[in-house]
């Protein structure tokens, strides 16, 4: 009798041993990951945090102590300056080329896309994964390697020196990430839905339109920041295909803008503060369909 209540603490010391020993190890896990977590977000705050606040500097605070983050005084005409002075009619007018290009490559890659991920996904034909693989190799082809017959292709039909030259190729480069996000959110959605809606007389672009894309709302508003992102900071293509200087875009008006200023740090740190911030706001308020966007499939499947 004695032997086996020895037995049995021991082994509920060892139980409760084992217990602390893997609550420790969970909370030592959770700190390093938390610790990781604040260093990746410094690394990618800090930067924007000193533009932004760089862009309230004079040029001598700039240079004469480049490390403070606070500026003392507050200088607001770099920024005023941007948007509303001297320098206001160019950042509009770029502002406006990049809206144009963003709008047009979001909608078509957006649209096209899903109408793309819906067949890969809830139709069945011959050859269905063929065509589906040949779109994720599109992520291996680099567009900078299409420059030259891009250029010969949008000069040939006519849109060269137009911000629809632009605009479409952007679009087919943004095609394949989008429908990789896309498909499998749409093959998540249960089939007897889609089959309740067919004995309701809904068709299948019925069902696309009325039933899939408004579930189908989170991932949409992912994969349009991203599209928006990659497009408002797109370079390459507006520099190679577009003409003078009224169809310039914002990175390539950042780029003139600090060849005419290249004393006047501050003035460049405020204009490009301005020329990112559209895409950050939107990203702010499209946060939290992004977040649903991502977990949404996993939740569901």
């Amino acid at each position: 009798m004695t032997t086996t209540t020895s037995t049995s603490t021991t082994t509920s010391v060892s139980a409760i041993g084992g217990q602390r020993l893997k609550l420790v190890r969970r909370n030592f896990l959770s700190i390093v990951r938390y610790v990781i977590l604040i260093v990746v977000a410094g690394v990618i705050l800090i930067p924007i945090v000193y533009a932004v606040l760089g862009g309230f500097k004079s040029n001598g605070q700039l240079l004469g102590d480049p490390l403070a983050l606070i500026p003392a005084p507050w200088v607001l005409s770099n920024y005023t300056d941007v948007v509303f002075g001297a320098d206001a009619a160019t950042f509009w007018r770029e502002f406006a080329n990049s809206l144009i290009i963003a709008v047009v490559a979001v909608g078509l890659t957006v649209g096209l896309a899903s109408l793309a991920a819906f067949v890969f996904a809830r139709m069945v034909f011959r050859g269905r994964e063929i065509f589906y693989t040949l779109f994720t190799l599109g992520l291996l082809f680099p567009s900078a390697v299409a420059i030259l017959p891009l250029y010969i292709l949008v000069k040939q039909i006519g849109l060269s020196e137009n911000l629809l030259g632009v605009a479409l190729p952007q679009a087919a480069f943004g095609l394949p990430l989008t429908i990789i996000i896309l498909r499998p959110f749409f093959r998540s959605i249960p089939v007897e839905l889609e089959d309740a809606a067919k004995i309701d007389g809904c068709s299948t672009f019925g069902f696309f339109w009325r039933v899939l894309l408004p579930l189908a709302r989170p991932a949409l508003a992912t994969v349009s920041v991203l599209a928006i992102v990659g497009t408002w900071n797109a370079f390459m293509l507006p520099l190679i295909l577009l003409g003078g200087q009224d169809q310039w875009t914002l990175p390539l008006g950042v780029m003139n803008f600090s060849g005419l200023y290249v004393s006047d740090q501050a003035r460049i740190l405020a204009f490009t503060v301005c020329a990112i911030m559209p895409a950050i706001i939107f990203y702010g308020l499209a946060e939290r369909q992004i977040v649903g966007g991502l977990t949404a499939g996993s939740v569901k499947g």
